[in-house]
């Protein structure tokens, strides 16, 4: 089956219309939402890839990860020894708008939703056994759980939802990065910040409040990237998919 045109180029036929229509009604609800308990899970896995792209940066830099935490107050700490500190500190607002856009990327095909879904499963299940507090814990366990039943769901019944979940978690994660940039480094200042930390060793006369006006740009920026992105996305899937199904690894659906 030909994948759906998600691609704003020559905007725009049903399916982009669709998108549009689609990001905008979760973006509305999501704001509508904003301060009950029913989007607590989702602010929680928001922090996690937050947390986790520190984790990533240290790893990458050759340091060590020694522990990992998600608190119920939407905060949260990465512990770690070594590595790069300043490729480390920005690493977790700039991730975590990083990880938004791949995610909406990835809804725009369901191959690559799967693929996201068993990514973020498969981080979850890692960071399970690194987490110091069972808030980590708990949001771990559950979003796995969640993760299998949707997936289950796709593959078993008629309720084929993975792609509009997965597409739901990269607008949520986009929306609050940018939010929680704009509150804690440009509504009021948090001495402890990685913006104010990346200020104090950097070389340059910008203070936590400029670092946190650029790198909300930078995540205004990969939002925006998810409306002008799919199409490559799909010409690639739709590559991949020749590529599986020229050695029988897919049936054709």
């Amino acid at each position: 089956m030909t994948s759906p045109n998600w691609e704003l180029k020559n905007c725009c036929d049903r399916d982009q219309k669709f998108f549009l229509a689609t990001v905008g009604i979760y973006s509305l609800v999501i704001l509508a939402l904003w301060r009950t308990f029913l989007l607590t899970p989702f602010k929680l896995i928001t922090v996690f890839l937050h947390e986790a792209s520190h984790a990533i940066a240290c790893k990458l830099t050759c340091g060590e990860v020694m522990g990992m935490e998600v608190h119920a107050n939407e905060g949260g700490v990465t512990q770690t020894r070594g590595g790069v500190y300043w490729l480390i500190l920005p690493a977790g607002y700039l991730g975590s708008s990083f990880w938004g856009m791949l995610l909406i990327l990835a809804s725009t095909d369901l191959l690559t939703a799967r693929i996201a879904a068993g990514c973020l499963a498969a981080a979850l299940l890692i960071v399970l056994f690194i987490a110091k507090n069972w808030t980590l814990r708990g949001l771990c366990i559950g979003f796995i759980v969640f993760l299998a039943i949707v997936w289950l769901l796709q593959e078993k019944t008629t309720v084929r939802i993975l792609r509009y979940v997965i597409l739901f978690i990269g607008v949520m994660n986009s929306l609050f990065s940018v939010y929680d940039i704009y509150d804690d480094l440009i509504s009021r200042r948090v001495n402890s910040s990685d913006a104010e930390k990346f200020a104090e060793i950097c070389p340059c006369p910008c203070n936590g409040v400029a670092w946190g006006v650029i790198w909300l740009g930078n995540d205004i920026l990969h939002f925006s990237q998810c409306f002008s992105l799919p199409g490559t996305c799909n010409l690639v899937m739709r590559f991949m998919d020749f590529e599986l199904h020229s050695w029988g690894c897919l049936d054709v659906i």
